[in-house]
This record gives C-alpha cells, sequence and structure tokens, in this order.
C-alpha cells in the first residue's frame, strides 16, 4: 500500500472516529437525566456523596452496593463546576463516558496498527466496529460506570499486550508493571469484572519471563503491579469483608424487586440456543428469547432489548431492530472466526493473542457465571462485557478484512454491511433526531416466583 493510500485510511479512521464522538455528544446532552440502567439510583449516590464523601454500606440505597471510584469522580466533579443546574451536571458527568470510549476506541486503533502496521485498511474497519458498536454508544449516554470500567480495563490490556510483544526491560518494565497494577486496581474499585484484567497481568508476565528466560524480572513485574492493585482497588473488597462479612454483596434486601423478575430461574439449556427471536422481536421479554442467554445479549450488543434507550413500538421500531441485529451478524461472526484463528496462533505462543483471547475467555465465563447466579432478565446486559472492546476490535477487524480481500464481490458486501451499519446506528441511536421516545424507559413485565 502507498504512502498516500495509508495516509488516507488514517484519515478516514479519524473522520468515523470523529462522526462517532458526535454521536455520543448528542446523546449526552439530549438523554432525559434519570434514564437508563440504574440511572435514578446511581444519581441518588453521587448526590449522597456530595453532602458527605464517606463511603456508605452496601445495603444503604441501591447503587451503594457498587465500588465507588465512578461515584466519587462524578461527585467530585459536580464539585468543582460549583454544583450546575441538573442537565448541565448529568451533561459533564456524561463527558467522562464520551473521553473514557474515545480512548477505548483510540488504543484498539493503535493496537491493531501495531499488530499489523501496513494494514491500514483493518484500522479503518476496527474505527467503524467501535465507533458504532450499538451498545458502547447508548451506555456512553447513561450515568453509569460500564464505559469508565472499559476504560481502564483497556488501558490495563493494551500495556499487557505490549508486555507480550516487546522484550522485558528491567528498569522500563517496572514502570509499566506498575501502570497496568494501579489501572487494574482503578478498574477493579470501579467493577468487580476489573479484577480480570489483573489475572491477566500475572499470567502473561509469568509467561513472558518463562518463554524468554527471564524468570526473575518477571516476578518482580508480578509482584508490583499486584501490590498495587491490591491497594488501588483490592482494599475495597477487604473493607467490605471486614466490615460486612462479605467481599462482595449478593441478593441485598435494597435490590429485591429484581427477585420477583422473570425469568427467575436458569439451567444449562438456556446457554445452548439462541432462538429466531433475537431478529425477528429483539425484546429481552419475547417468549422465544426470555431463557436464551446469549440471545439476549446479542439483542443488547446490537439493538437496545432492555428499551431503555428507544421506544417500544412504533417509528419503524421492528424494522431497525430486525436491521441492526441481522448486520450485528457480520461483525459478531467476524469475531468469532478471528479469535479461532488467534487460539491456534496462541497455542503456538505467539504474540498478543494469550493476554487477548484469556482476557475474552475469563470474561465470557464470568459473564456466564453471573448470569447464572443472577436469574433475572435484567442481569443480561452486553454492557458487562465491554471490557472486550481491544480483543473485539482485533479480532473481527482481522476477519472482515480477510473476508474483503482478493474477491471483489465479497468486499463489496462487508464494505456495504459496514456502512449500512454506520447508516442506521446514527438513524437509531441518535437520541430524539429520528426515533421519538414518548413513553418511560424500560420493559413491562410480570413477577414471578423466584426459582
Amino acid at each position: 500500500m502507498s504512502d498516500g493510500a495509508r495516509k488516507a485510511g488514517i484519515s478516514f479512521a479519524v473522520g468515523v472516529v470523529l462522526i462517532g464522538t458526535a454521536l455520543r455528544l448528542w446523546n449526552a446532552w439530549y438523554y432525559p437525566t434519570n434514564w437508563g440502567f440504574d440511572a435514578k439510583f446511581n444519581w441518588e449516590y453521587i448526590e449522597l456523596l456530595r453532602e458527605s464523601w464517606a463511603l456508605r454500606s452496601p445495603d444503604t440505597i441501591w447503587a451503594t452496593s457498587h465500588p465507588p471510584l465512578y461515584y466519587y469522580l462524578a461527585a467530585a466533579l459536580n464539585q468543582l463546576l460549583g454544583y450546575p443546574p441538573v442537565n448541565w451536571a448529568v451533561a459533564a458527568i456524561r463527558l467522562l463516558n464520551v473521553a473514557g470510549g474515545v480512548v477505548t476506541i483510540a488504543l484498539a486503533l493503535v493496537l491493531v496498527r501495531r499488530i499489523d502496521p501496513t494494514n491500514t485498511r483493518r484500522v479503518l474497519i476496527a474505527a467503524v466496529l467501535l465507533s458504532f458498536l450499538p451498545v458502547h454508544v447508548y451506555m456512553s449516554a447513561m450515568i453509569n460506570e460500564e464505559i469508565l470500567t472499559s476504560t481502564l480495563i483497556s488501558i490495563a490490556l493494551f500495556l499487557t499486550v505490549m508486555v507480550a510483544l516487546e522484550p522485558l526491560a528491567p528498569r522500563a518494565e517496572l514502570w509499566r508493571a506498575a501502570a497496568i497494577g494501579l489501572l487494574a486496581g482503578l478498574a477493579w474499585l470501579t467493577k468487580l469484572t476489573g479484577v480480570l484484567v489483573l489475572v491477566i497481568a500475572v499470567a502473561t508476565y509469568a509467561w513472558v519471563g518463562l518463554r524468554r528466560q527471564q524468570p526473575r524480572a518477571a516476578m518482580q513485574c508480578i509482584a508490583l503491579l499486584s501490590a498495587l492493585a491490591l491497594v488501588s482497588g483490592g482494599w475495597y473488597y477487604a473493607h467490605n469483608l471486614w466490615l460486612y462479612g462479605y467481599a462482595y454483596p449478593f441478593a441485598l434486601p435494597a435490590h429485591e424487586l429484581m427477585f420477583s423478575m422473570p425469568p427467575g430461574s436458569r439451567g444449562a439449556l438456556d446457554y445452548l440456543y439462541v432462538p429466531l427471536a433475537t431478529w425477528t422481536d429483539p425484546q429481552l421479554l419475547a417468549p422465544d428469547l426470555l431463557h436464551s442467554v446469549w440471545g439476549s445479549t446479542y439483542v443488547t450488543a446490537w439493538y437496545d432489548g432492555h428499551r431503555v434507550f428507544l421506544p417500544r413500538s412504533g417509528s419503524g421500531q421492528q424494522f431497525w431492530a430486525t436491521a441492526l441485529t441481522l448486520l450485528g451478524l457480520v461483525p459478531t461472526l467476524g469475531f468469532l472466526w478471528g479469535a479461532g484463528k488467534g487460539v491456534a496462533r496462541g497455542l503456538r505462543a505467539r504474540g498478543a493473542d494469550l493476554p487477548l483471547l484469556g482476557f475474552a475467555g475469563l470474561t465470557i465465563c464470568g459473564y456466564a457465571f453471573f448470569t447464572l447466579r443472577n436469574p433475572w432478565f435484567a442481569s443480561i446486559k452486553a454492557s458487562y462485557l465491554l471490557g472486550l472492546a481491544l480483543p473485539f476490535a482485533v479480532y473481527a477487524s482481522e476477519a472482515l478484512d480477510g473476508w474483503s480481500r482478493g474477491h471483489r464481490v465479497r468486499g463489496l458486501l462487508v464494505g456495504a454491511a459496514l456502512l449500512a451499519l454506520v447508516v442506521s446506528v446514527i438513524v437509531v441511536f441518535a437520541y430524539g433526531l429520528f426515533l421519538k421516545k414518548a413513553e418511560v424507559p424500560g420493559l413491562f413485565w410480570t413477577p414471578v416466583e423466584s426459582g
């Protein structure tokens, strides 16, 4: 590829990111204040911290069961602005999400270029996939910790991948290990899933140390990053264990509303099928979809299966729901295909695949366990998997780039699918611009007996 083509490709990728950022900024201002997953309860916690900065017990109110970093940052920003009117305060907090999302996208593009330095088209594909991933777009508009968690995990994982790609330079490596430990700890202090990137960082250093015959340097890095992660993030869980008898709360009285949500129970079969309703009726209370964990997760990734952002009906909702969930098949299958190729490479102990796939595997297993232990439709959210942003960008872009090479028709189909995805996401997820949501957010559900 010529220098001119490379520069043009990078310019297009930057343009894609800027359009995706503009979409998120629009939503940050126009999406209603108390809408979104637990937004009202999260805002209550932020207000509580403004009154007193003391850490509350997990069962004080709904959101105090969550690790506190996001809420302290939001409250501090609110205080710094002199407690502006609510709409300005909420928009300012949401800008944290927008900024964090842009950082994650930028890291993904840098990583793709680092792994495949001459392939600018792959960078452009990665830019499209993350900038217009529906769950990433609509979560950026919410008063919620998911985007911050994803950002901190992505930075820590990016640095961990660099460990696998570069030699261990003893002194410089300690600085990188310290950064990984601090970031992993802060991700852990934002959401429990942050601990998974710590596990992968430790495993990566151990693997690299053995493979490159540098066990002493690797053990020093492991000790440093583990200590910093425990100090920056692990203290919160130790604090809970000491005061309340549990490191992480489960089934608190403050959350009893969820205990009667459908389906109320889950079994192994719920993880083994994806029904046609995933595309024909993509909302989580659809009878055929209710028990399908991966089908429900899919529709919250590529549409709004909970209807907290989009209308429940009307405004062409069914058309766009089916269109986006069908278009989502292209990058989803691409990710699975690319990850499969990564597994083959990883078995030969090459490059970035072990940390990326190791983290992806741990995250998916953790999510499966969480949904089994919390058998309610509200616990199915693709936003819990946003820490997979880097693996998704790397492997989906690898597959889609490969599919579009050497075959003109196939290349045109991949390009058309990505263009249609961009246009559809702008139409559907620019809040209130094209699709009007007049009703309150969420789905109406009938209580069931807990299983």
